[in-house]
């Protein structure tokens, strides 16, 4: 049974996939790693079938500067910066 806080990612990571403007980089790479970070917690795994590897570099370091930050606080954050673009 999901929880509110799974509930409320689950439905911020709806939102987040249907926004239609482009986003600035940054705010896409905390994204992405809150989402991983919420999804994946420290398991971190660099994405090798993408070609554009300064761009996986990128990404793997900004979710990787999230070592330590557990599960529901990775959910809150994603949450919260998605309630902040949509507004």
């Amino acid at each position: 049974m999901l929880n509110t806080l799974d509930i409320q990612f689950k439905e911020a990571y709806e939102k987040a996939s249907s926004i239609k403007e482009k986003l600035p980089p940054d705010t896409m790479l905390r994204l992405y790693s809150y989402y991983k970070q919420a999804v994946k917690g420290d398991m971190f795994a660099l994405n090798e079938n993408d070609n554009d590897n300064l761009r996986n570099s990128f990404k793997f370091n900004a979710w990787i500067q999230l070592r330590g930050m557990n599960e529901n606080q990775a959910k809150q954050e994603y949450i919260n910066l998605v309630n902040s673009i949509i507004k």
